[in-house]
């Protein structure tokens, strides 16, 4: 895709950070995490989403969620990885067990093992919405994180 590699080379230029989310459909929990990171970080940090079988829409109960703090990511679409940002991105976070990546060499990753409610009962925008809290506080510690590797001071 020309978008990410345009946006990687300018990252490289800038020195900004870079973090790619991954889920399996890319339709929840990447999108929700690139959206939270995006409100966090702002133009800080270059930010990307993608899955391992990228479905066919966002998750509307996903959308939902996010809607409730202001986030829009109706406009976005599951996309997959792309080996050329996936080699050029600092950090690269799975969400959940089940998608798999092998990051090149020298990309560091790290498995976010979310909260799953469905386990305990929950479903439904309920369900979501414990979802996306869950990845909101991991979201503003990495946002943090790459604030002090920055240099900035914290508030």
């Amino acid at each position: 895709m020309s978008d990410d590699r345009t946006t990687s080379n300018l990252e490289r230029e800038s020195g900004r950070p870079s973090v790619l989310f991954v889920c399996v459909k890319n339709g929840g929990k990447s999108q929700m995490a690139a959206a939270l990171m995006r409100k966090a970080a702002g133009d800080a940090v270059a930010v990307h989403s993608a899955g391992t079988e990228p479905g066919a829409a966002i998750n509307r109960l996903s959308a939902e969620s996010l809607a409730e703090l202001g986030i829009d990511i109706t406009g976005e679409v599951p996309k997959p990885i792309d080996p050329d940002l996936l080699a050029r991105v600092d950090l690269v976070v799975t969400l959940g067990r089940e998608a798999i990546v092998v990051p090149p060499p020298g990309v560091r990753m790290v498995n976010w093992d979310t909260d799953e409610p469905s386990e305990r009962g929950v479903e439904g925008v309920e369900r979501m919405r414990l979802v996306r809290d869950d990845i909101a506080a991991r979201v503003t510690d990495l946002a943090d994180e790459f604030a002090v590797g920055r240099g900035r001071a914290e508030s």
